[in-house]
């Protein structure tokens, strides 16, 4: 019986090539989109899933406002903290971000961007396997270094690492242990240092000074609940109520006045793609844009099955009299079934096969397009993989299937081929949806587009043309002064104004892009406002062509300008609520501030984002400004630029930082890339739109096709009664005309609904019109003619006696 199957399966490939094609390069592209959209998915769920405590570490996120929420926490809350609440197993404090140095052991020097501050118990919140020493005894004091694998390597080649010195950040460390990471997480450092307690221990007693991340473990997951309202309490005794008891005011006045500050706890588990908070050392996941991509991807899978079935049973047409024959001798209508679900099977095995070699050739492309390292392999892969195998046979196999195992033998071998009405409505139902989904695509990639369009033509409020950003590491070490690090800086500035083509240089401790490093409260009568601390050098505002509204720049021709001057942005003024801001006095941080000047408001994070109140000052009008002081801004002639940024780099690796590598770029490059991920949704809707047409199109051949074969022979008699050609188009095409109009109409609300929902993301957003819409509906039923009216008029040329002779 298989044998037979399968000669059956061949002849019928033979002889129906076109349709096999379709139906297999159809299938591939949905299964192979689908399988991009695992492979994403599968990686990005897998961050923290090896670990055991996962769901007993929880992040302290602090809710500073309606829409923001911090992941840093205040020094004194860990030790507080724990000793109000049993649940409270441990607590570890950690450093935010990776810090990037030199680590060097003899004469041989490393540089290792990932390095991360930890309190000594950091590998019992990570614990990563150990090939050398143990996490028990992994950092004791402040003189241990635990080296990755990799890093271990490049340091010390294949000796031992374990008890040798080295040296980082002026400091002589001994390497307590070496740990392998193969396991994505929230921390994959090259190297953990026990330099946190030295840092909180300066803060001790700092309640609002939230600068480090804070992680709980707690003994029951369930206990998240308790520890949250314990967290609420410490923050209302220690800082609402002791500021309000300074300003003289009762807490709840301070709270309606100012607000207050609300923890949260997170899991571990969850922060990759569910943290509020800007994420951990390796950030968070975009946890909308995976969403995105999945759906599409299942969407156009189910859309390539759907032309699947409709070629499947435009084919069963010619297949009529062959199961006619087959159930008159004896074929039940099981043994049929069976049989065009073993042919699917075929089909989908086959398409499954043709989808991996796709993949395998795309990926490279892909992880440049996410910026991962996905690879075709686990367990969990293949497992999903048979589950699509399994899905497809089943949604593409059953109903072709049934259709055809329910042919009236006699009926079908006399020539009459024709349905139930119910059948019929199914087809016609699979072709609207493709029209549907053919046109959410259509008016989905016009309006992502325009949004894009948006972003790169909005006017940002600064020009960074032709600006280089050069990255510059500031001076580490014990005993440098805020007043050392800005004389050096002086030095450089100086140095780099001599370099033939270098027009201007300006500092910055903020990057264009990546918004500010700081907030702080300033208080100004009864308003209260969260300023982004933007530590400037004198010129810098003027470079970047960012305009004053009022009032003057900053100036060095004038003294105060360094002990109590202060610039606040259009946003900040509102918020003031004066109408004559120039000459007031405010309280920042507090020390008296004077307003001098007001910017116009221009964009520092990405164009999506709010532009936030913004606090100017020079950086010695705030010492501690200058451990920001991370960025030289230089404008260079255009037309030696080449030979400038050579002369730049010159200067820098011989006089600046011999061990570090030079590193600069254009502040409008770096920019654009500040809201790369939004692009990127653009660029993957329009390969996926082009994915959508081109597998609806199949469909729509195929059910065209099926349409017109059931027609032959109405179309040859009205041929032999005398009826024009376009006549015969005419009738053949109106069908499709009020199937594609039902379709758009069907995609209007979803297109429009999930659209506006993913234009939320935008504090700069377009405004839907009526544009994209009927760009959409014209573009689908151009398409839809396109098809029809070559499938019809090849129709309309056949001989008429090949379908009369027998009547």
């Amino acid at each position: 019986m298989l044998k037979n199957w399968i000669n059956i399966f061949i002849y019928h490939i033979k002889n129906n090539k076109l349709f096999t094609a379709l139906n297999v390069l159809g299938l591939s592209i949905g299964i192979a989109g689908l399988i991009f959209a695992i492979l994403y998915w599968n990686e990005e769920h897998s961050y923290d899933q090896w670990n055991p405590n996962k769901e007993n570490i929880f992040l302290v996120a602090n809710q500073m406002d309606a829409t923001t929420y911090w992941g840093s926490s205040s020094a004194p809350i860990g030790a507080a903290i724990k000793e109000v609440s049993p649940e409270v197993e441990s607590y570890c404090y950690l450093s935010g971000d990776y810090d990037n140095d030199i680590i060097r052991f003899n004469n041989k020097k490393v540089q290792s961007d990932k390095i991360i501050l930890a309190q000594k118990n950091f590998f019992e919140y990570f614990p990563y396997p150990f090939i050398e020493g143990s996490s028990k005894t992994a950092l004791p004091d402040v003189n241990s270094i635990c080296l990755s694998k990799d890093l271990a390597i490049q340091i010390f080649g294949n000796e031992t690492a374990l008890g040798k010195q080295i040296v980082l950040k002026g400091k002589n460390l001994i390497v307590r242990g070496v740990y392998k990471l193969d396991k994505k997480s929230a921390y994959n450092p090259s190297c953990v240092v026990n330099f946190m307690d030295e840092q909180l221990n300066q803060n001790i007693q700092s309640w609002g000074n939230f600068q480090f991340v804070l992680l709980l473990k707690l003994k029951n997951p369930d206990g998240q609940k308790s520890v949250t309202q314990n967290l609420q309490k410490m923050y209302f005794e220690n800082m609402t109520a002791r500021y309000a008891k300074l300003q003289g005011i009762t807490a709840k006045e301070f709270i309606k006045k100012y607000g207050e500050v609300k923890p949260c706890l997170e899991s571990l588990s969850s922060i990759r793609l569910h943290t509020k908070t800007g994420g951990l050392a390796e950030s968070k996941g975009n946890f909308q844009f995976l969403v995105i991509m999945v759906g599409l991807s299942v969407l156009i899978l189910i859309l390539s099955i759907v032309n699947y079935v409709n070629s499947a049973t435009a084919n069963a047409v010619k297949r009529a009299k062959e199961v006619g024959v087959r159930k008159i001798i004896g074929a039940s209508k099981s043994a049929i079934i069976k049989q065009y679900i073993f042919e699917t099977a075929v089909i989908s095995l086959l398409s499954i096969l043709i989808s991996l070699v796709i993949v395998e050739l795309s990926l490279p492309f892909y992880n440049a397009f996410l910026e991962k390292t996905l690879v075709l392999q686990s367990s969990q892969f293949y497992l999903q993989l048979a589950v699509i195998f399994i899905a497809t046979v089943i949604l593409a196999g059953i109903f072709p299937a049934v259709y055809v195992s329910n042919f009236e033998s006699l009926k079908v071998l006399k020539g009459n081929f024709g349905r139930s009405k119910n059948g019929v409505w199914l087809r016609n139902g699979m072709l609207i949806f493709q029209f549907a989904v053919a046109s959410f695509f259509i008016i989905g990639s016009y309006i992502v587009y325009e949004q894009i369009d948006l972003m790169n033509s909005k006017d940002l409020g600064f020009s960074g043309k032709q600006i280089l950003n050069i990255s510059y590491r500031n001076t580490y070490g014990e005993g440098i002064t805020h007043k050392d690090r800005f004389e050096r800086y002086t030095i450089i500035k100086n140095q780099l104004q001599h370099i033939q083509g270098v027009q201007q240089v300006a500092g910055g401790g903020f990057v264009f892009g990546s918004g500010a490093k700081s907030v702080i409260s300033y208080h100004y009568k009864d308003q209260n406002i969260d300023g982004s601390n933007m530590p400037i050098d004198f010129g810098l505002l003027e470079m970047m062509k960012i305009k004053i509204t009022k009032g003057r720049f900053l100036n060095p021709k004038f003294a105060q300008d360094t002990i109590s001057s202060m610039l606040i942005n259009e946003t900040a003024l509102k918020l003031l609520n004066e109408k004559d801001p120039i000459g007031k006095k405010i309280n920042w941080n507090g020390q008296d501030a004077i307003i001098v000047g007001i910017v116009k408001d221009f964009n520092v994070g990405n164009p999506g984002e709010p532009i936030p109140p913004m606090s100017f000052f020079h950086f010695k009008t705030v010492p501690w400004f200058t451990s920001n002081l991370n960025n030289f801004y230089v404008t260079a002639d255009p037309k030696t630029m080449q030979q400038t940024i050579a002369g730049i780099e010159n200067l820098w690796t011989k006089k600046v930082d011999p061990d570090y590598p030079f590193i600069y770029d254009f502040v409008d490059k770096e920019y654009k890339r500040s809201y790369s991920s939004y692009v990127k949704q653009k660029n993957l809707f329009s390969l996926l739109n082009i994915v959508v047409i081109v597998i609806a199109l199949f469909g729509l051949f195929a059910l065209a096709s099926y349409s017109i074969e059931r027609r032959m022979k109405e179309i040859a008699i009205r041929k032999t009664l005398g009826a024009e050609t376009n006549i015969l188009l005419k009738e053949l095409c109106k069908q499709y005309i009020v199937f594609s109009v039902v379709g758009f109409l069907t995609a209007l609300f979803p297109a429009y609904f999930l659209l506006d929902k993913w234009l939320e993301n935008f504090a700069y957003r377009i405004t839907i019109s009526i544009y994209p819409f009927l760009i959409g509906f014209t573009a689908l039923l151009t398409l839809t003619l396109l098809v029809v009216l070559t499938r019809a008029y090849q129709a309309t040329k056949v001989d008429v006696l090949k379908y009369l002779k027998y009547e």
